[in-house]
């Protein structure tokens, strides 16, 4: 899943750990969905949403080519 998470965070001048500590996750699971390497869940989507005050669809991108099934 594609994400904006890493411009947003830049945007406001926080860290990883800054962003973490605002989402309540750790830094390491901030630092693996910005690298697209875990899709955070439902509710840690629409903390996000919220925080930068935008829709979900704003910040991720389902990468996916395929239909679901």
């Amino acid at each position: 899943m594609k994400n904006r998470l890493k411009v947003l965070r830049a945007e406001r001048d926080w860290t990883q750990a800054d962003l973490a500590n605002r989402l309540d996750v750790s830094r390491q699971t901030v630092n693996a969905i910005e690298k697209g390497k875990f899709d955070p869940s439902l509710p840690l989507a629409f903390k996000a949403s919220r925080l930068f005050n935008l829709s979900i669809e704003e910040i991720f991108q389902d990468d996916s080519t395929s239909s679901a099934e």
